[in-house]
Parts: structure tokens; sequence; C-alpha cells
């Protein structure tokens, strides 16, 4: 699968580790294997996204297979997908280090997988580790892709632009979502607020989607280590709203939380 050239939109195309298109701009691939295609005019800040530090905590935390309940049931989800229609291609959005994608590849594979982050220290450990699937630093936001390129689409808690969605998805194709659930996590929202809140689920379809179905994964869960309270803890949004002392008595003594996701998969018209 070839990419979008990010400064001119033009095609690119492989020619001795470097990616070139008809107007001279060319992107090397890194030793490990990935292509950097976010300019740097196109950065927000000199290093985007998740820091090395929070990339490693959540690689900690997902390889010794906290949330594997989760990979399983997407998993599932594109199995089923596949066996009703036929999926070639699949964009993980949003892919962090790897985890799910690397897992995905390996239930699927006849299935082509790109997946896209804006964190080159995540890129690099996932192209690294990952080696059947197709990594590239880009922005959510300005995708390198052809337009109606890929039958289907995975983000995993990750941010993206309704348009990107819209032009790259082939009619008929699936875009999977995954979100908190109700009590994801609601523990720690016990800890935090005084009186807290279940999450609320918007199940209402993206423009030129229709809802197809949607999976929720629920699962309580013992965290017997300190190190991976605190992997979990530094993963979370929550990490900005805990005070020390709350953080320190978290990692004090195993941490039993709920794991609620909802997976939504929605078909483009």
């Amino acid at each position: 699968m070839s990419y979008q050239c990010p400064l001119c939109q033009a095609e690119l195309t492989l020619q001795q580790q470097i990616w070139k298109c008809v107007n001279n701009h060319s992107f090397d691939c890194a030793k490990e294997g990935y292509v950097n295609l976010l300019p740097v005019q196109n950065k927000s800040s000199k290093d985007p996204g998740d820091n090395k530090a929070m990339m490693q905590a959540r690689r900690s935390f997902l390889e010794s297979g906290y949330y594997q309940s989760l990979s399983d049931a997407v998993n599932q989800c594109v199995a089923e997908l596949s066996a009703q229609a036929e999926l070639n291609s699949l964009l993980d959005l949003g892919c962090g280090e790897g985890y799910y994608t690397g897992r995905l590849a390996n239930s699927q594979a006849t299935l082509n997988i790109n997946g896209i982050d804006i964190s080159k220290s995540a890129i690099r450990y996932a192209a690294k580790r990952y080696r059947s699937v197709e990594f590239a630093v880009a922005s959510a936001y300005q995708l390198p892709f052809a337009d109606q390129q890929f039958d289907a689409i995975l983000r995993i808690f990750a941010p993206s632009k309704l348009e990107e969605l819209q032009r790259l998805l082939k009619t008929g194709g699936y875009l999977l979502t995954v979100v908190p659930g109700p009590r994801h996590l609601f523990e720690l929202k016990q800890v935090i607020y005084p009186y807290p809140k279940e999450h609320e689920l918007n199940e209402e379809p993206l423009a030129g989607f229709k809802r197809v179905n949607s999976t929720r994964v629920q699962q309580s869960l013992t965290i017997e280590t300190k190190e991976a309270v605190q992997h979990l803890l530094q993963m979370t949004p929550y990490a900005w709203r805990l005070s020390e002392q709350q953080k320190t008595e978290l990692m004090d003594k195993p941490l039993t939380v709920s794991l609620d996701f909802v997976i939504q998969i929605q078909q483009r018209c």
C-alpha cells in the first residue's frame, strides 16, 4: 500500500528505502521500518503525542495482559466483519506502541494493516516489534493516504477528524470505535470526585455513517503490584486529577477496578 505526500498530496512511491513523490518531496524509511510523514510545520510541539515515559508505562501495562479482554473482543469483531464482507485493508488510527495492532495482525494474517500515530517514540517501538504491519508517524487530522483506501478503520481512545474518516473509508467500509463504558475505572472516579457519575455514551452514528451494532466488554480487574498500578495511573486522564497523596495510597495495596469498554461499529454510507 502506498502513501500520499503530506506536503502536496501526490502519491509516494518507495525507491531504495525512500518514499518519493513526483514533486521531489522525499521521506526516508527509518531502520526500524517506519516512515515519518509528519512535516515540521504540522507539529504542535518538538515531540508531539505521548512522551517516552507515558509510552513505556502503557506498553508495560498492556503487555502484562491487563486489557487483553478488549484486544480479544476487537479481534473477534474484525473476524466477524471479515466473514460477512471482504476486508483487505485496515487502518489503526492512533495505534500507539502497537499492542492492539500487533495482536490483530496475528489473528488476521491475510489483512493488510497500517498503523498511524503522532508519537515518534511509540511508532519506533511498534515498527521494531510488529514487522507484519506498516507503521508511519502522521497526524490523525491529515492522514497520508488516498481517498477510499481502507475497508476498515479502527480507533481505540483516539482523536480523529470526521472528514478524514469519511474520505479514507470505502463505501460500505466499517469504522470500529472503542470508547469508555459507563463504569470504566469507576473506582478512580470515586477517589477523585465526591459525587462520581457514570460515563455517558453517545450511540448516534457519525454523519455519512450508519450504526451497525455495539459490543460491551466488562471485567473486574485486580492489579497486584505497585508498578502496574503506577503504570495504569500514568496512562489514564485521571492522573492529572489525582493528588500525589492519592496516588501513593492507591499504589500501596492491590487495586481492584472495573474495566468497561464499548466497541461501536458503523458503516460508511
